[in-house]
């Protein structure tokens, strides 16, 4: 059996090795956070234990709660540097675009504005999902980006449990399609 300190030395020597633990890890702790969601009592519990998890666990579990729905999902190569993307979702034939923000306080306005960018650069919508509270100035953002779609509160919680109610602001014929396909990032 290996040392820390020994295993500690062979990942430096294999970056690979160790980008791929850090990804295996990553996913086997958003699968507990989904299931530590159903033991928790109420939505006001499950909000302040997302507040408290890595953000790229975080990251991971939305992505997670997407293949659970069925959909199709892009992984990001790696959880940093990512400039504002965090993956991707294909929900019927359109590709979203996701922004993971977890808050503890009111989001940051300039993080809309800055997704909103992205998504117009990409020409697609996107979803921007956080944990916090979003602030009067947010709200008005979000009217100069209809292509940016918020989901926090009740609706993150939805997606989390695997309810179909959080995309209750797309259009029926959107969603109506579940996309099973391999999808790649090219």
């Amino acid at each position: 059996m290996m040392s820390p300190q020994h295993f500690g030395i062979a990942l430096m020597a294999n970056p690979v090795l160790a980008v791929l633990l850090i990804g295996l890890f990553i996913a086997v702790m958003a699968a507990r956070v989904l299931q530590r969601l159903l033991q928790l009592g109420g939505d006001g519990q499950r909000l302040a234990y997302l507040r408290k998890i890595n953000p790229y666990v975080f990251e991971e579990l939305l992505l997670l709660a997407f293949e659970r729905q069925g959909y199709a999902v892009i992984r990001n190569t790696s959880y940093s540097g990512d400039g504002g993307l965090d993956g991707q979702v294909i929900i019927g034939d359109k590709k979203y675009l996701i922004q993971a923000k977890r808050y503890c306080r009111a989001i940051t306005p300039s993080h809309i504005n800055n997704f909103g960018a992205l998504l117009r650069h990409h020409h697609c919508q996107g979803f921007f999902i956080h944990t916090g509270r979003t602030g009067q100035l947010s709200r008005t953002l979000l009217q100069n980006h209809p292509h940016v779609h918020l989901v926090s509160g009740q609706k993150l919680l939805a997606l989390l449990a695997g309810n179909a109610e959080w995309l209750s602001f797309l259009p029926v014929s959107t969603v109506t399609k579940r996309s099973t396909s391999n999808v790649s990032s090219a």
